[in-house]
């Protein structure tokens, strides 16, 4: 896989912030997307009381979302813990994760921030520039900003401002649960991304690409993994892109 940008990854809190100021210039926030056949959940999590990062990979046809590819990647953890910084912690192992992938899909929803983030440029955004590739974040919880409340009906959303500017929608995917974060990650505008993720809304409150990603990455017995890991899946789907 041949990275859009590249950058150093062995950096100090201070020069990964100016490093996201710099790189969140080349964000796109208009909709730049070929047709939608694949969709990946990407989550991470973390094993050995956080030194060992797991990304995992789920990628589902479109719209049906039936699992398609399933994978996962182990890396040591080398980054702290920085509010606001976890792209650094987290994405080698995505961009580990995703090399393992037959091939890329056509929009990737992250878990966690894109736009929606104090320098607008949280891990949806860093993945999606990377690898040049339209992406969406889907955060649990609200990082910056402000908002009204969301209609308690599925589907309703309010925006998401900070300093003036809408960052993101906070998005009610079922009643009565409490809403998710969407932003843009890159090359996918507001309204395109909320689309999306209601699109693969099934009965949950996450979108089931997320939903897989966070089952393989947190949830998943360590066994189950190391299997995994080691035996790519048979049903893959063949795309030219």
């Amino acid at each position: 896989m041949d990275l859009h940008y590249q950058h150093d990854w062995n950096l100090s809190p201070e020069k990964a912030v100016e490093l996201q100021q710099s790189l969140r210039q080349h964000i796109v926030t208009v909709d730049q997307l070929e047709p939608v056949q694949t969709i990946a959940g990407v989550d991470v999590g973390f094993e050995d009381d956080g030194q060992t990062t797991r990304a995992a990979i789920a990628v589902l046809s479109f719209p049906d979302l039936q699992i398609v590819q399933r994978v996962v990647a182990r890396r040591p953890t080398t980054f702290p813990y920085v509010p606001g910084l976890l792209s650094f912690r987290e994405v080698p192992a995505v961009l580990a994760a995703l090399e393992k992938l037959q091939t890329l899909p056509n929009l990737l929803l992250c878990d966690g921030q894109g736009t929606a983030h104090p320098r607008r440029f949280g891990i949806a955004c860093h993945i999606g520039l990377l690898t040049d590739r339209p992406s969406i974040g889907v955060g649990k919880s609200l990082l910056v900003g402000t908002h009204s409340p969301v209609p308690d009906e599925k589907g309703a959303w309010v925006p998401l401002q900070h300093q003036g500017e809408t960052i993101g929608a906070v998005l009610r995917t079922r009643v009565g649960i409490k809403p998710l974060y969407i932003s843009p990650g890159h090359r996918i505008s507001l309204e395109t991304a909320i689309d999306y993720v209601m699109r693969c809304i099934t009965k949950y409150r996450l979108p089931e690409t997320t939903r897989q990603a966070h089952k393989l990455a947190s949830e998943t017995p360590a066994s189950e993994i190391a299997a995994l890991e080691a035996v790519p899946e048979e049903r893959q789907l063949r795309l030219d892109v």
